[in-house]
């Protein structure tokens, strides 16, 4: 029964290495990812490209072609029925399969 035990221990020591290694590591890159600042290498150097100006032609919207186009027509908004007015609305049971 001794081996049995001496064997466990050695499998607590290895496992509490490993958790310990992933730990550090995991701390590692979490640091790395949120905390270090990198700061580029002096010898290049860094160039800034100006903003570019945004312009709309909108002599497009004076096109003739577009004087034709006809709008759809408006939709009329919903109507509710009432149950009173003789309309019916919904199903008794709206659970029940069809």
């Amino acid at each position: 029964m001794a081996i049995v035990f001496l064997q466990q221990k050695k499998f607590q020591k290895s496992l509490i290495f490993i958790v310990v290694a992933i730990l550090v590591i995991t701390l590692v890159v979490i640091w790395r990812g949120f905390f270090y600042k990198e700061t580029p290498p002096k010898g290049e150097k860094i160039i800034l490209t100006p903003e570019r100006e945004i312009k709309i032609n909108f002599e497009v919207l004076d096109n003739p072609l577009l004087d034709k186009l006809q709008p759809f027509p408006q939709i009329q908004p919903f109507q509710e029925i009432s149950p009173t007015e003789g309309g019916k609305v919904g199903r008794e049971n709206p659970f029940i399969p069809y």
